[in-house]
């Protein structure tokens, strides 16, 4: 039989109109860590269990895990680029580090199915995580986001988006694997709003109404799409994206669950750089004198049959700690 290779969780996933974002921790103690490894072959069971009930409703679930819970659940071998969220910025501008061992990323085009499979992955965890944040996101007008323009409108597609995302020969142990970094962002929807929208477009680099983007000679270089295109070698770069805004209108919460998806973090690390520090330095993206990160973690996420796979890791995550070698982390150009 032909020798295919791993086949990728549910990464490119078409979009939806709702998602639920789970962040949890692990819970210390060897029994904890062995819920958590017999539950990692559960996943994709009840994904399909819940998703039956309505195949149309594209229910899908991606897992992923934090750099401190590889080492505590898995051991070695350990995914070459994962390493705890970077912080970047400083002072009333930063893209926070904040807790998180395991990332649930849950879609459907209705929130019961979420709801419902959220549900029953967390109860299977039971005590051997402690939820630390949980954002229920939901499509907006025109796929906007809540700030009024349109999102994702760079994502690569196809096999493009593959090339862009999916581990291969650089790291053969977890090839079909993937990175994953997220970030919550809050909004000055007052401030925001009472911006013209001629301000608006220059602070984004598109036209508000049409999604056009703004030439190159009128279009500044600190607005957010200068800061986020990315080139190496002549050839733009690109990470997957699936953002969703979410909010509480009753206690004027607006933000954005910003979520990208690359074949290493160094991308998303890179457009961070550029947002948050500038490029060059004090060159920052000025839909930060809006938006404030309050979260941001990295994840691995591996393919769909190591993640069924890692039930069977006790041994290697229970032996006795070997010096390891450090892992070159992605540079940042």
């Amino acid at each position: 039989m032909p020798d295919f290779p791993p086949e990728p969780q549910a990464v490119h996933s078409p979009p939806t109109r709702h998602a639920i974002f789970i962040v949890a921790t692990l819970n210390p103690g060897a029994a904890a860590a062995e819920t958590v490894r017999g539950w990692c072959a559960d996943v994709a069971t009840l994904t399909r269990t819940v998703g039956t009930r309505s195949p149309q409703e594209n229910l899908s679930c991606v897992c992923a895990f934090g750099s401190d819970a590889w080492d505590a659940l898995f051991g070695q071998p350990r995914p070459a680029g994962l390493h705890p969220f970077r912080v970047f910025g400083e002072g009333a501008r930063v893209a926070v580090s904040t807790p998180g061992d395991l990332l649930l990323h849950i879609r459907a085009d209705s929130m019961d199915l979420c709801f419902e499979l959220a549900t029953l992955l967390v109860n299977g965890l039971g005590d051997a995580v402690t939820v630390v944040d949980e954002v229920h996101g939901f499509r907006y007008f025109d796929r906007r986001a809540i700030i009024g323009f349109v999102d994702g409108t760079e994502n690569p597609e196809g096999r493009e988006a593959v090339n862009f995302t999916v581990i291969g020969d650089e790291d053969a142990d977890f090839a079909g694997g993937s990175y994953v970094l997220v970030q919550k962002y809050l909004h000055d929807m007052a401030g925001w709003n009472a911006l013209t929208v001629e301000n608006q477009e220059g602070i984004i680099g598109r036209h508000k109404l049409s999604n056009v983007e703004l030439d190159d000679d009128i279009k500044p270089a600190s607005s957010h799409s200068a800061l986020t295109t990315l080139e190496e070698n002549g050839q733009e770069v690109k990470i997957l994206r699936d953002n969703m805004p979410f909010g509480r209108a009753g206690v004027g919460e607006f933000g954005t669950y910003f979520i990208g998806y690359a074949r290493s973090p160094a991308p998303i690390e890179q457009m961070l750089e550029n947002m948050f520090v500038g490029r060059p330095a004090g060159n920052y993206d000025r839909l930060l004198d809006y938006s404030r990160a309050v979260t941001g973690s990295l994840f691995f996420v591996p393919s769909a049959e190591l993640l069924e796979d890692l039930e069977t890791r006790v041994a290697r995550a229970e032996a006795p700690q070997q010096a390891t070698t450090a892992t070159t982390s992605p540079s940042i150009a």
